[in-house]
């Protein structure tokens, strides 16, 4: 390892409460979280009331903790403090996005043929609303053969504004080449500048991330998942050349600036345009303290490194059984591992699984199953899941 960890696996695994009686592979939906974000939040929420909620003294630890929340999360994406907008969620992020485009009449919007149906209903409403053409490009069919890049290019037009995709698809596990993805965009058009939106729910927590390197305009991701924080804290980097077109939709009092008499004067000159008003402040010290717990286990590289080894040997137990399909024909590129029974029912699976705490869950398009595996994954549960398999078969 590049990095020398400071907690073994099994020390590590002890801090999470939600891993003592399960095998987990739920990483992609929520991650469970470690003791010490949970301690965090707890006297997070205590010292606010013993400080007074909205008193002086809370006003400032509020402004502290987001402070502090920004830079932590910025330095974990190698951009500054002032490109990150911090949200609730994924969705929140893409909405902020989507939203505040100036659309008109005969735009186009497009998206991957792999997002999220919350993407989905948003880019059908804008089309419904502004009159904008929202098409798909088959990113899907890239899985295994193609081009990735030569797909989206393809699909670009002169009204494009927008490109919409996932870093990580979250439905196959494939890792697209953003950046070369971002480039295409970029210089498809010198009249207006084609923007991309990144779904990077998958990605942060999982990836090694430069996001001043990848040159995305926009990046919504959470903190729930892959980093094992609280629900309820996301964020969204938006690039400093994309943000003076990007206009604030939900408007409040931590998105404004105010003269001497409290009148709004305009937006604040970063990130915090994009926020609005009041949020669970608590939960920002436990994301803090997830982020934190990872670092005592090598680099960010290293972590990656292990997760891919790991979906590797999966992967390759999968493969093995009779009658099972995995998506992929190559090893997964990150720690998704999508995969299928024909002929069997993937719920029922669910099910016999979860009977036995093993914790998976169902992909609806492509019909699937989805193990999510973590760099603190044990063999011993990739064991255990692939047996699981064998044994529902077998009944």
């Amino acid at each position: 390892m590049t990095g020398i960890p400071t907690l073994s696996i099994a020390d590590l695994r002890q801090q999470f409460p939600g891993l003592q009686d399960k095998a987990y592979f739920n990483y992609g939906g929520q991650g469970p979280m470690p003791e010490g974000a949970l301690t965090a939040i707890a006297q997070s929420f205590q010292q606010v009331q013993q400080s007074g909620p909205f008193s002086n003294a809370a006003g400032i630890w509020v402004m502290q903790e987001g402070e502090l929340t920004r830079r932590a999360i910025a330095q974990e994406l190698g951009v500054a403090p002032e490109t990150m907008t911090l949200t609730e969620d994924v969705s929140m992020g893409c909405n902020i996005a989507l939203w505040g485009i100036d659309w008109r009449l005969g735009d186009h919007l497009l998206l991957s043929d792999c997002e999220h149906p919350g993407i989905i209903a948003a880019a059908q409403e804008i089309a419904r609303r502004f009159g904008v053409e929202v098409t798909t490009c088959p990113l899907q069919d890239t899985l295994n053969q193609g081009d990735p890049v030569a797909v989206v290019a393809n699909h670009l037009k002169p009204s494009t504004r927008l490109v919409v995709l996932s870093h990580i698809l979250w439905n196959t596990g494939q890792v697209l080449p953003l950046a070369e993805i971002v480039a295409a965009c970029h210089s498809y058009s010198h009249a207006r500048p084609v923007r991309v939106l990144v779904d990077a729910a998958q990605s942060v927590g999982v990836l090694p991330l430069n996001l001043a390197s990848l040159q995305a305009d926009f990046y919504a991701f959470t903190g729930h998942k892959w980093w094992c924080g609280p629900e309820g804290v996301g964020g969204l980097y938006v690039r400093p050349e994309a943000m003076p077109s990007l206009h604030p939709t939900f408007v409040g009092w931590r998105s404004i600036t105010s003269d001497a008499t409290g009148l709004p004067t305009g937006w604040k000159p970063d990130g915090r345009r994009y926020e609005v008003a009041t949020s669970a402040y608590p939960l920002y010290a436990g994301l803090r303290q997830a982020i934190a717990l990872h670092h005592q286990y090598g680099s960010t590289s290293d972590r990656y490194q292990q997760i891919c080894t790991l979906s590797g040997l999966l992967w390759q137990k999968l493969v093995a059984l009779p009658s099972v399909e995995c998506l992929r024909t190559a090893p997964p590129q990150a720690g998704l591992v999508s995969f299928r029974l024909p002929g069997q029912s993937h719920n029922q699976l669910i099910r016999f699984l979860e009977a036995r705490n093993i914790m998976l869950r169902t992909i609806l398009s492509p019909d699937c199953v989805r193990a999510c595996v973590h760099y603190f994954t044990l063999e011993a549960e990739i064991e255990q899941l692939v047996g699981a398999i064998a044994d529902f078969k077998e009944a």
